[in-house]
């Protein structure tokens, strides 16, 4: 099942979910009576059903609710699907308002809550077959061909998305520059294999394809590998490079067998959304009343036990201008805290004065985080990209797990991400799930150091790790 197969299938199950539905909202509302509304059938909430089932056709193929879209996260599928519902739902109550026709608000409410739980119930029986198929090993046994962040991070990305069905079985490195890619545990077990070798021993493993990640596809000896794998049936896939530059929006065109790349520019990257402004106000001003209370109560604690409740931090800004970050007087990373300092930091208070560098308009709610002014003296161009838009108070990077201790580079893939899908409803998600995320970390005993619903390594089947192949063929090639 390929992941369109896979979308489109999900979103049928949806259309044929609130064709359910809707029945059952005028049973719980009615019970086993035809003529239950007033002077009139249930053949009057067939309009709003329709309407129901276009509007949310559209807003799956705008904002790709079948919840794999970045990796099946849970708050994520969560948090998108009541916002998707919910702005169904005030559809629906607009058009019966406008159309002063009397229709249930609450039949129209029941039918919300039995979409919401039911499109909830349909991705998570997706999920499972999807790993029940991986635990049957019905997936395809991949090989990533390279060494360093994008070999890992390809790992990571099969991993985070079950419905490719793929799963990586080990890693294939040139030369002595393989063993950055796999761990000192696994190098006693990497071999040193000729090119000519290669492909038979991919293909004794039960290897079904194999992901070029090097910056030089077109070596002499990757394009021997690949006529190798491909005369013994072994798909080929290649990440195109460099890299970085595909964080644009890139189309594909085959010209007479010559694939032509075009990297399209994105408006959204030369500055803020129009509506951003706006939203950040008024989301700040609603979160104010829920905010201060916490903030305050933190405040006077550290006043009293340190003498000074705030300080201000500088910060590298939207266009590398520099500015102050407001947070409560509780040092980053330190270690052997009071109990309290550490709860402070644990449920983010510390970071709850900057909703006013929100209402000054140096920051937004949601967007990439500010760092220091030393880590962005050393900025690349490509790094530079992040300072097009507000440091935000939460991120897409964050919602990630990643920190202040992770690198520059793993937070701006994120952030680039974030960027080139910016909305109102991106950044709503973003907010419940940061929400969800400190309610996660509150309750759970352990420090939340690692990417959430990402590991560091991948599941390695081979006891001999292809981690170490000959760059060069013996005579014998």
């Amino acid at each position: 099942m390929t992941p369109r197969h896979l979308r489109n299938t999900i979103l049928t199950a949806d259309l044929a979910w609130g064709m359910l539905a809707m029945p059952l909202a005028y049973l719980m509302r009615y019970g086993w009576v035809w003529h239950g509304p007033t002077d009139s059938t249930g053949l009057i909430f067939l309009p709003p059903l329709m309407a129901a089932l276009l509007f949310w056709s559209v807003m799956s193929s705008w904002v790709r609710l079948d919840g794999f879209r970045a990796g099946w996260r849970f708050p994520a599928v969560i948090s998108q699907l009541l916002l998707a519902v919910s702005a169904l739902m005030c559809a629906l109550f607009t058009i019966a308002y406008l159309e002063r026709q009397f229709i249930s608000r609450l039949a129209l409410g029941y039918f919300g809550l039995l979409l919401f739980l039911g499109f909830l119930a349909i991705r998570v029986v997706a999920r499972s077959i999807m790993a029940s198929r991986s635990a049957r090993g019905l997936v395809r046994n991949v090989v990533i061909v390279g060494n360093g962040p994008l070999a890992r991070e390809m790992a990571n990305k099969i991993e985070c998305h079950p419905e490719m069905l793929r799963k990586v079985v080990g890693f294939l490195g040139p030369g002595e520059d393989a063993f950055p890619t796999v761990s000192p545990a696994e190098r006693k077990d990497a071999i040193t294999l000729r090119t000519l070798d290669i492909a038979e021993l991919l293909k004794s493993r039960g290897v079904h394809e194999v992901i070029l990640t090097v910056s030089a596809p077109g070596h002499p000896e990757i394009l021997d590998l690949t006529l190798r794998c491909g005369s013994q049936g072994i798909a080929v896939s290649m990440v195109p490079q460099p890299y970085e530059m595909y964080l644009t929006k890139p189309e594909l065109t085959d010209l007479d067998g010559l694939p032509l790349l075009e990297l399209q520019t994105v408006p959204l990257l030369d500055g803020e959304p129009f509506w951003k402004r706006s939203f950040d106000v008024a989301m700040t001003l609603a979160l104010l009343p829920v905010c201060i209370p916490p903030m305050l109560a933190g405040a006077a604690l550290l006043k009293v036990q340190k003498g000074r409740a705030f300080c201000c931090e500088q910060r590298c800004g939207k266009d590398a201008e520099e500015f102050g970050i407001f947070r409560l007087n509780s040092p980053r990373r330190a270690t052997e805290l009071p109990m309290y300092e550490r709860l402070l930091q644990k449920t983010s208070i510390t970071e709850l004065p900057q909703l006013f560098n929100v209402l000054r308009g140096e920051m937004s709610l949601v967007g990439p985080r500010p760092e220091g002014l030393d880590r962005a003296r050393h900025y690349t161009d490509w790094h530079r990209q992040r300072l097009k838009a507000k440091p935000g108070i939460t991120g897409l990077a964050q919602v990630y797990g990643l920190r202040d201790q992770h690198s520059s580079e793993d937070k701006t893939r994120y952030d680039l991400q974030y960027i080139l899908r910016r909305s109102p409803f991106q950044d709503v998600s973003l907010l419940l799930q940061t929400a969800w995320t400190l309610v996660v970390r509150l309750l759970r005993p352990q420090k939340l150091d690692a990417m959430s619903g990402i590991t560091t390594g991948t599941d390695v089947s081979f006891q001999e790790n292809l981690a170490h192949a000959d760059s060069s063929q013996s005579s014998a090639d």
